[in-house]
Formats: C-alpha cells, sequence, structure tokens
C-alpha cells in the first residue's frame, strides 16, 4: 500500500524523533554507507542469495528512500536552527503522515466495504424456478398490478414466509410494493 518512500519517511520520522544535530548526521551516514552497500549487493552475483532474503532491489530503494528522508530532516534541522529534532515542529512531515494516514482509513474503509459486499453475495441467493402456467399467469397479473417485476414480487414473498414448530411454512397477507 505504501510505497519505500512512505516507508521510509514513517520510520524515520519515528526514529528521529528527539534525535540531536550530530545524532541525525550519523543517521544520514549510516543511510548513505547501508545505501551504497545494497547497490553493491544488487551489482553482485546472486549466488550467495537465499530463499528468505530480502530483495535487494528492494533493500536498495528502502535505503536510498531513508537516505533521501535523514538529508531532508538534516537540512530542515540546520535551516530551522533546531538543536533537536521534532515530528511536531516538522511541517512537511507532518502533511506527509496525515495524507499517510488518510489513505490508510481509505483503504481500510474500501477494504470493509469489499468485505461487506463479498458476505451479501455469499448470503444471497438466486434460483430460477419453474412454474406452473396458471401460477406464472397469476403472478404476472400481480406484478402488472402492482408495477413491480415477477421477480421482484417473489422476492417480497420469501421475505415474509415463516416457518412454524412443525414445519409449516406461511404467509401472512400483505400489499406487494
Amino acid at each position: 500500500m505504501w510505497s519505500a518512500d512512505d516507508v521510509a519517511r514513517a520510520s524515520v520520522r519515528r526514529q528521529g524523533e528527539g534525535l540531536s544535530v550530530a545524532q541525525v548526521g550519523d543517521k544520514v551516514a549510516e543511510a548513505q554507507r547501508r545505501e551504497q552497500e545494497t547497490w553493491q549487493q544488487l551489482r553482485s552475483p546472486a549466488g550467495g542469495r537465499g530463499p528468505y532474503d530480502v530483495d535487494p532491489a528492494d533493500l536498495a530503494e528502502q535505503w536510498v528512500a531513508r537516505h533521501t528522508e535523514w538529508r531532508r530532516i538534516a537540512a530542515l534541522m540546520d535551516d530551522e536552527g533546531w538543536p533537536v529534532y521534532s515530528t511536531e515542529q516538522d511541517v512537511q512531515g507532518s502533511t506527509w503522515a496525515r495524507e499517510r494516514d488518510a489513505q490508510r482509513e481509505g483503504a481500510l474503509a474500501r477494504r470493509a466495504a469489499w468485505q461487506r459486499e463479498q458476505q451479501d453475495a455469499r448470503d444471497e441467493l438466486k434460483a430460477q424456478v419453474w412454474l406452473p402456467a396458471e401460477v406464472s399467469r397469476r403472478l404476472r397479473a400481480i406484478a402488472a398490478r402492482t408495477d413491480l417485476q415477477p421477480e421482484q414480487v417473489l422476492a417480497q414473498l420469501a421475505d415474509r414466509v415463516r416457518m412454524d414448530n412443525n414445519g409449516a411454512l406461511t404467509v401472512g397477507t400483505f400489499t406487494p410494493r
């Protein structure tokens, strides 16, 4: 759901809270070193890569994004003269965090709606009913008088069916709508 940039921004923001200028400088240097290491690993033959190792291309992309974000924070602290990084003061980082949260909430809402649709689809019953000619004529006449389709009349009828203790089905009088 999130890009490497989004993941980097979130993790760097979390890790950076309360760090001094020197500590952020160390993080920039570490991210640069790790970025170079992953690019070297990416260029080397993949023979030593095990089945559970992280994809070097993905890892390189993540470290490039982290390095970029740590540099942004270092520059921000330098420009603003902050002795310590604070996520609350980081306007751009806070905007990105709110956007990620909104994106996540939207994705969760879409997922929940999709799950409800899937459940409704499982609960629905689509049936093809063959009725004798006389019953079919009566059903069509009722449907015509009520401005409904025959299927709609049957659905309303089925909605009102009740079963008593003996297993007998009953339908009280009703007017199709």
